[in-house]
């Protein structure tokens, strides 16, 4: 049999800033150009109102970190394009951080505090005082009419993010029969890549277990008030941190598309497209213990991102790692999509393209292809961990936007890899491409340069080595968050109460 390969590249997406710039790397755009929403002119903002939520000797540290990001950190050694120096907030966003006194909520750490208490319970009582402490500040900030932050950096201490960043569910029986029932199925599947998969979707041991992070957020989303959180990690200077530079630059971004900024944008190319990363989750509900459901993550092309939830399919114990939909499901869920698009846009798009890490099946098909008649084109697109690996004549492994073809027939797509704009390959392993399935209107080819682009849309950090295209890439921590939330209606899907 003879075998065709073909090899190309992909260039990286050259992002749009606030200026006439354009830049494959965040932080060079940011420096030249500011962040794209300059070009909004007086309709924005000249300050960020920041709320803090810890105990005092937290938030002072939190404070002087905001104050030394404000005034530039260096590189650590010799700057280099991997190694950048952050020349200050203001300086890189064009806008102000402002901390009112009275936005500051300290929590009482004393002998008789919420937080020492908490220290003294049992693991899953101390950790839900802990999550009420946090939702209380979260809650007086949120009932002002006016003088409301726009977003609220939560510090959590050290004592407490060892003894709860996780704690053990109080499973039922039921439960727990249905995770030793996902574990056997996964077991019988490990070579088909589900531990890479592990990164985006939700694993058995994140039915068995809380994540304190996840649970504050979610109780930030009912309050409607984007949160970041604070750790040592982030405002103090140790060997085992990042260098003070990094950490500057990727939280401040954070900070900034919290705050209802927008760092970066993809350039128009083609029709305007809504991005739409189909996977599952589980959550706990007032009528069934444990029920498993569609989550949408859905992005516009100018970045603007927002989370559906579909309906809940029951657990079983038959049932293994790739669920699927039913006809109805699918459609339900992409009207859910388009609708809220249209609210936010003011029309719907006129391209939909829909992202899964397993196949789409007849019945998803046929529900997705009803819901989307009136879009003028469709996609359904598979991203697959795939075991196919190139070799690269020298040092460094194939270039990041590598495409391979073989026999015009199967198409590799790898997003980790060399990268020009760094002048290195910054990972410890012989890059994994995805191999890339599309049905619809395109052709994929086209379907691998939206991924590829769509690596570059991640508004939480400015670092540009992403593996997943942010359609999925968040899965994992979105679903916990709903998971968290319960089965209430959402009052707000803008993604970033998730990020």
């Amino acid at each position: 049999m003879t075998i065709e390969l073909s090899i190309s590249e992909l260039s990286p997406p050259r992002l749009q800033f606030g200026g006439a710039t354009t830049s494959s790397d965040p932080k060079v755009g940011l420096i030249q150009a500011g962040p794209f929403d300059m070009r909004f002119g007086s309709a924005r903002s000249e300050h960020i109102h920041i709320g803090i939520i810890g105990i005092p000797s937290q938030i002072e540290k939190t404070v002087r970190w905001l104050e030394r990001s404000e005034a530039g950190l260096p590189a650590v050694g010799e700057a280099n394009l991997l190694n950048r120096p952050f020349p200050g907030f203001s300086t890189v966003f064009r806008k102000k951080l402002t901390i009112p006194a009275v936005s500051v909520i300290e929590l009482d750490d004393g002998p008789e505090g919420e937080l020492t208490k908490a220290l003294s319970d049992k693991p899953y009582v101390g950790f839900q005082r802990i999550v009420n402490a946090y939702g209380e500040g979260l809650s007086r900030l949120a009932s002002r009419d006016t003088n409301r932050p726009d977003v609220v950096l939560i510090c959590i201490p050290d004592v407490v993010n060892e003894r709860y960043r996780t704690v053990v569910r109080d499973v039922t029986e039921a439960e727990v029969k249905a995770v030793r029932a996902f574990r056997r199925a996964n077991q019988a599947i490990q070579l088909d890549l589900f531990a890479v998969m592990d990164e985006v979707e939700q694993t058995t041991e994140d039915l068995l277990k809380r994540d304190l992070r996840l649970a504050i957020k979610a109780r930030a989303l009912r309050h409607r008030i984007p949160v970041q959180l604070v750790t040592s990690a982030l405002i103090e200077d140790t060997l085992r941190n990042q260098d003070p530079a990094t950490r500057a630059w990727n939280a401040s971004v954070g900070i900034y598309y919290k705050s209802g900024g927008v760092p970066w944008r993809l350039p128009p190319r083609g029709p305007e497209t809504c991005f739409v990363g189909i996977s599952f989750h589980h959550f706990r509900t007032t009528h069934r213990a444990l029920v498993r459901s569609s989550l949408a993550q859905a992005f516009s092309s100018d970045g603007e991102g927002f989370a559906i939830r579909g309906e809940g399919i029951p657990v079983e114990a038959h049932q293994e790692r790739n669920i699927h939909l039913s006809e109805g499901q699918a459609h339900d869920l992409a009207v859910s999509v388009v609708s809220e698009y249209t609210r936010r846009t003011g029309r719907p798009p006129l391209r939909v393209v829909l992202h899964k890490t397993s196949y789409f099946d007849a019945a998803e098909m046929d529900g997705f292809t009803s819901a989307l008649s009136n879009i003028p084109l469709v996609s359904m697109v598979t991203l697959v961990p795939s075991p196919f690996r190139l070799l690269r004549y020298g040092p460094y492994p194939p270039k990041v936007g590598t495409v391979s073809r073989i026999n015009d027939h199967r198409t590799f797509l790898f997003t980790s890899g060399f990268m020009p704009e760094l002048g290195t390959y910054p990972g410890p392993h012989v890059p994994q491409p995805f191999e890339v399935r599309c049905q619809g209107a395109d052709d994929a080819l086209t379907a691998a340069h939206d991924v590829f682009d769509l690596t570059r849309m991640n508004w939480n950090t400015a670092d540009i080595r992403g593996k997943w295209p942010v359609s999925l890439s968040f899965a994992r921590r979105v679903g916990g968050i709903l998971d968290e939330y319960g089965d209430e209606e959402l009052v707000d899907s803008s993604f970033r109460y998730f990020v």
